[in-house]
């Protein structure tokens, strides 16, 4: 369970902060919720306790595994997609859902490749976009550093050192 003030991920939604702990009653029964607040756009979620795990809420990654995935970017290796667009969308919102966040760095780094190579669809570009703010929004929190300043790195290492 966690505490008001602890640094959580969201895996579709990215880290934020249990900001607290409200009872509410639905459909004539009680419900514990923990309040989730995104320091960066504001975004402000209920889960309900009970469920946390289920939806894949859990403790940001600790400051040294964020400093080396950062690190790591850069030689990340990605699958290049040779199915549908269906097929692929499929595939990466798995990734993205599985909370894991060197496979969030993958989709991401995948999408940059692809647009480099061929573009995006308006989905895809969603996607990126998406999944750029799911990784940068917890390096952010763990490592307590200013989101343009980790955006500029993650930009850099999935471009091969060239800013997206």
């Amino acid at each position: 369970m966690f505490r008001v003030g602890d640094k959580v991920a969201h895996p579709m939604h990215g880290a934020g902060v249990i900001d607290g702990i409200v009872t509410e009653t639905v459909a004539g029964g009680s419900q514990d919720y923990y309040v989730f607040r995104m320091p960066v756009g504001g975004l402000v979620l209920k889960i309900p306790t009970a469920a946390s795990a289920a939806v894949g809420l859990r403790s940001v990654v600790d400051p040294v595994k964020a400093a080396k995935l950062l690190r790591d970017l850069t030689m990340l290796e990605v699958e290049r997609f040779t199915g549908s667009w269906n097929q692929r969308y499929r595939e990466n919102m798995q990734k993205i859902k599985s909370g894991d966040l060197y496979e969030v760095a993958r989709v991401a780094k995948g999408l940059v490749r692809r647009d480099r190579e061929r573009g995006l669809s308006t989905g895809e570009r969603k996607m990126l976009r998406s999944a750029k703010q799911i990784l940068i929004s917890e390096m952010v929190l763990s490592m307590e550093e200013e989101y343009h300043a980790i955006e500029t790195q993650v930009n850099a290492a999935m471009s091969g050192g060239q800013a997206v």
